[in-house]
Order: C-alpha cells, then sequence, then structure tokens
C-alpha cells in the first residue's frame, strides 16, 4: 500500500558551509558542526576564554573575592591517609604548645586535611568573621598561587587584626605564615570538591613551578 505525501519522512539535507549564506553562519558551522583537530582546539579556547574571562569573574563578583575557586597544589595540608585520632597524636605538641586542643581540633573544618588536587570555592569575608580553624585562602610575595592552610592564631595589634595560619602536615609555621595582613587575604574556603584542581597540577609540573 503506498502511503500518502503526508506520511512520507523526507531526506534531511546535509549541513554544509554552503547552507549557511552569511559569514557568521559559516562560522557557527565551523565551531558547531566541523569534524576536525582545528574546530576542536577552536572550541576548547572558547571554553578556556569563556570560563576564565566572564564565568570566573562573575562568580567572584558574587562571592566577594578575586579567588571563588583555588586548587590545592601542595601536600602541606595532606594528612597522608591518618585517621583523626592517629594524626593527632603525631602532630599534637605544637597545637597543645600554641593553645588548639583535641576537642578544638575536631571541630574544625575538614579537620582530617584534604589533598594536593582538590578544589575549595572561597567566600570574601571580613577579618572579624574569620575565626581559628578556619580555612584561610591568601596570597604572600614568595608564592605565584594562594596559600590554603588553616587559622592556628588571631592577633590584635592596636585595633589591626592580624592573622597567623599552618600547614597540617608541616612541623612548624613558615615564615609568610606569621602576621599576615587583611590585605592579602581573599576569603575562606567555604565548599570541597576533591581531585578537580589536578589538571592545574598537571599543568604547573608540566612547566616546571612544581
Amino acid at each position: 500500500m503506498k502511503l500518502p505525501k503526508i506520511f512520507k519522512r523526507e531526506k534531511k539535507q546535509e549541513c554544509t558551509y554552503d547552507s549557511h549564506p552569511t559569514w557568521y553562519g559559516k562560522v557557527w558551522h565551523f565551531l558547531a558542526h566541523e569534524d576536525s583537530w582545528a574546530s576542536f582546539i577552536v572550541d576548547a579556547l572558547i571554553v578556556i576564554l569563556v570560563g576564565k574571562f566572564l564565568i570566573y569573574p562573575a562568580i567572584g563578583f558574587a562571592l566577594g573575592t578575586s579567588f571563588p575557586i583555588v586548587a590545592v597544589v601542595s601536600s602541606s595540608m595532606d594528612h597522608q591517609g591518618m585517621d583523626f585520632d592517629a594524626w593527632w597524636e603525631a602532630n599534637k605538641d605544637w597545637y597543645e604548645e600554641n593553645d588548639i586542643t583535641k576537642d578544638q581540633f575536631e571541630n574544625f573544618y575538614k579537620e582530617n586535611g584534604f589533598k594536593k588536587g582538590d578544589v575549595f570555592v572561597v567566600k570574601g569575608v571580613s577579618a572579624e568573621e574569620l575565626k581559628v580553624g578556619d580555612i584561610l585562602v591568601y596570597s604572600v610575595a614568595e608564592r605565584r598561587d594562594p596559600i590554603i592552610h588553616r587559622i592556628v592564631e588571631i592577633g590584635d595589634y592596636d585595633g589591626r587584626l592580624i592573622f597567623f595560619t599552618k600547614g597540617d602536615s608541616n612541623i612548624d609555621q613558615i615564615s609568610f605564615e606569621k602576621e599576615i595582613p587583611q590585605n592579602q587575604i581573599h576569603g575562606k574556603a567555604v565548599a570541597w570538591a576533591p581531585w578537580l584542581g589536578w589538571p592545574k597540577v598537571a599543568y604547573l609540573k608540566m612547566i616546571g613551578q612544581l
């Protein structure tokens, strides 16, 4: 039985450059339909540029910081797979000497530390909102990338709050962790995701920065 014309499925016209009469249509064809390495590379570059110059700043504006998303590029906060009790026994001397107890530390954010390649969402906050145990994100002249360490002390000098941090896995504080002024601080970590920072870690290794 021959079907009426209305039920016949017409063959879809193949999309080619000639299908687009305008130059921007041809550009769209290259980006969206062209199956080539050149198109893939250009698409990837566009995604990176849009992320870096539009999406990242927009997130930063919403969170009130110039560093809204940071990747962990060192192992200074890694507890090396130890459970909290074992880690505390190995590291308690420094903390108890600096008036931080086990009960206090157990209630800190990310009390079990975190690893290289993890990623944090950072929120800009006032100095008065920060407290001992928070994961602070700040810049120092000696380092290319922001530092992501825990606040271990807050001092008040003539009405100005000064911060002191320490990497959980470090034996002691590094010189740049002492007396951190407010103008070096980008905010505190408020959310965490594992592994997403490994592309950055790999890139820094490739260019010899790690």
